[in-house]
């Protein structure tokens, strides 16, 4: 029997969790194996804009498209530190490829590169990241605290923040409403 993989896949937290850091909580795994695991939440916009963030780095940000998109608040885990999720993969400092289009990058040089408008064509920036520690996340699967579902990139690249959680939703097929939150056991 081989062991869950969940990256590339979402975790969406069930509409009954009440831990407000991840209430409505739509997290795009990076990461999962028998180590734990590691995503980035990605529909809570951080309060700061890109135009914001690069005006602190010290860098111009040519896309103007890019100015007023949010930096997400990633989770609880080392906040002052930027995750930029992004295709396509490229060739940076310091990435964890997550499959054939999709890679996590947290050295400088991506957003240097997006700077010089030579970064990756798509991309999500956010600080600090969701973590698990080896068997964490498959308690929380067995406690129904979240639903997973394979991820579609069109639902991070293409939708405003507000609009992804209900998306990926979407991408299950049913309404979560109808779950009872209770585990059970025949």
């Amino acid at each position: 029997m081989s062991a869950l993989n969940l990256a590339h896949h979402f975790l969406i937290a069930m509409p009954n969790m009440v831990d407000p850091l991840f209430a409505r909580s739509l997290i795009y795994l990076c990461d999962h194996g028998e180590h734990g695991a590691m995503g980035v939440i990605v529909n809570k916009p951080s309060g700061v804009l890109m135009a914001q963030l690069f005006e602190q780095l010290e860098l111009p940000l040519p896309d103007t498209r890019l100015a007023a998109e949010p930096v997400l608040f990633g989770g609880p885990v080392q906040t002052e530190r930027g995750f930029v999720l992004h295709s396509p993969i490229g060739s940076w400092q310091s990435s964890l490829v997550v499959d054939d289009e999709l890679a996590l990058t947290t050295s400088k040089d991506v957003l240097v590169a997006v700077s010089e408008a030579n970064g990756p064509e798509r991309m999500l920036v956010s600080l600090g990241y969701s973590g698990w520690e080896k068997g964490q996340l498959e308690e929380e699967l067995a406690a129904n605290a979240w639903l997973t579902v394979a991820a579609d990139p069109a639902v991070l690249f293409s939708l405003p923040a507000d609009a992804r959680y209900d998306a990926a939703i979407a991408l299950l097929g049913f309404d979560p409403m109808l779950l009872s939150g209770d585990v059970g056991h025949a």
